[in-house]
């Protein structure tokens, strides 16, 4: 496990990356430009609470949700780098990724009524959508509760800093302006790409690990159940 300080800003910077508030700030701006300053701030500040509920509770329970499922960690770990690294990808590209933001048929929905923006598609999906969840349950699943709590931590943070730039947010576009957004949403889409790919990585190596550690009945009949889930065909 990484020293505490760097898990946590490991972490915060994968969050950052993800949610990407820079980015996010325009499409703030857009739902909410005929509204008051005021109901502006009663959006981000409940848009940012309801996104931190919910991402607290996976990376709290996320583990427990695993168990049910029956789903390994180091396959989850493998599961979240390709979803982490495909959101770099596009964010490379100067696309925004549909896995946390939201589409056209989500935005006109969410205007027909002022305060139901704060719960789609601000909280879901454009700030604790699928790349969120997963971004806090990888870094969450080291065991213990030292990692939940700083992977808490870290997306408090980034609920603060991202709703000091919902309100601020026209102030913020017009300062830094679009092209500079840009260059930001594609330095964040690298970072996530490698963080992805590193998290692919591990998930890689603890599989085999487990696999090296394990006896070799167990591997051969675990071996046998890949074949069978892949081809139909019985295992005896």
């Amino acid at each position: 496990m990484d020293h505490p300080a760097i898990h946590f800003g490991t972490v915060l910077l994968a969050f950052f990356g993800v949610m990407n508030p820079l980015a996010n700030a325009p499409i703030f701006i857009g739902l909410t430009q005929d509204l008051p300053a005021q109901v502006r701030k009663r959006i981000a500040t409940q848009a940012v609470l309801v996104a931190f509920l919910i991402v607290a509770a996976f990376a709290l329970g996320g583990l427990a949700l695993l168990n049910i499922f029956q789903i390994t960690l180091p396959a989850f770990r493998i599961a979240g780098g390709i979803v982490m690294g495909l959101v770099g990808y596009h964010m490379l590209q100067g696309a925004q990724s549909r896995m946390h933001t939201p589409g056209d048929d989500d935005l006109d929905s969410a205007q027909d009524a002022a305060m139901s923006i704060a719960i789609s598609p601000l909280a879901l999906p454009i700030l604790a959508g699928p790349g969120t969840v997963v971004t806090a349950m990888n870094f969450a699943s080291d065991g213990g509760i030292g990692p939940s709590i700083r992977v808490i931590g870290a997306f408090a943070v980034m609920c603060l800093l991202t709703w000091f730039v919902f309100v601020a947010g026209q102030k913020i576009v017009a300062l830094v302006g679009a092209s500079a957004i840009g260059v930001i949403s594609r330095l964040m889409g690298l970072l996530l790409t490698a963080i992805g790919v590193q998290m692919v990585m591990e998930g890689v190596g603890e599989a085999v690990t487990a696999a090296q550690a394990a006896p070799p009945d167990t591997v051969a009949l675990l071996a046998l159940s890949m074949i069978s889930a892949a081809t139909g065909l019985p295992t005896s």
